[in-house]
């Protein structure tokens, strides 16, 4: 079966900040593919390059080496089939909640009432069906995520590409986010109506409690997969509860023992910048 997104011997090198004329490889040598249904997590260290990783796998960036294909067919340009949910803030303020979610529509030419009808529904979907007409700072950081989430699943996208999405929520509201995020992707039933998941996290239990396969990046410079590990937890799952499932503190050990020195080299390369 052709894979969702594939990267096939990627490198990405940039001019260096702190010393003009020199080159600085963020990642070197990476093989990655995610399957159709399937969610797959990348983790390391900070800074070795994973949103570098999920930028080519959006068409935002061009790798320096390699290639990119999505469902087969080489990516030239921006991935018209992914949906990408940011880190940071990525709502308009001055759009209201359904304005927000609306907007992916009106790009298309969608007609205004279909639009808007579409973004109601996706507001409900994900708890916010009273709240369309509040702005991005009436609501309060889960309702913000919940936003940007049915913003990013409205356009129905193949692949969905997550960069560290929970990482500024306090840990009730993540989890409840984690779990919202399952439910959809899950809800259509069976892995055929699941869409391929590409999800870059520095939280080892979040990628472990949502994963089907977790890909562990060494430090940088030149940052290449070490480890990956087929997370073989039974679904459907509670973020919460499956940590205290016996097989979830194994896989824990394992994939740490593999993590453990590339987060303590990452950790020693800052303290020296």
């Amino acid at each position: 079966m052709t894979a969702a997104l594939s990267l096939v011997d990627v490198a990405c090198t940039f001019i260096s900040r702190d010393a003009p004329g020199q080159r600085y490889t963020a990642v070197r040598d990476v093989t990655l593919t995610v399957g159709a249904g399937e969610f797959v997590s990348v983790v390391g260290p900070t800074g070795c390059g994973k949103s570098t990783l999920l930028n080519m796998a959006a068409g935002l960036l061009a790798p320096s080496s390699g290639s990119v294909s999505v469902f087969g067919e080489p990516l030239t340009g921006i991935n018209r089939r992914a949906g990408y949910m940011f880190q940071g803030e990525s709502l308009m303020p001055w759009r209201t909640a359904l304005a927000n979610v609306r907007a992916g529509f009106e790009f298309r030419g969608v007609a205004i009432a279909e639009a808007t009808a579409q973004a109601e529904e996706w507001l409900k979907r994900v708890g916010l069906g009273g709240f369309g007409d509040r702005y991005p700072h009436q609501l309060s950081g889960g309702m913000r995520k919940r936003t940007s989430l049915a913003q990013t699943l409205a356009l129905d996208p193949d692949i969905i590409l997550m960069d560290e999405p929970f990482s500024a929520l306090d840990i009730q509201t993540r989890q409840l986010m984690e779990n919202e995020v399952l439910e959809l992707w899950g809800g259509a039933g069976g892995s055929q109506g699941r869409k391929a998941v590409l999800f870059i996290t520095h939280d080892l239990d979040e990628a472990i409690a949502m994963s089907d396969r977790v890909v562990v990046l060494s430090a940088g410079p030149g940052s290449h997969p070490i480890g990956e590990f087929a997370i073989d937890l039974p679904r459907p799952r509670d973020v919460a509860e499956v940590k205290t499932d016996a097989r979830f503190v194994e896989l824990h050990a394992a994939i740490w023992g593999v993590l453990r020195e590339e987060v303590l080299t990452g950790y020693r390369q800052q303290l020296a910048a």
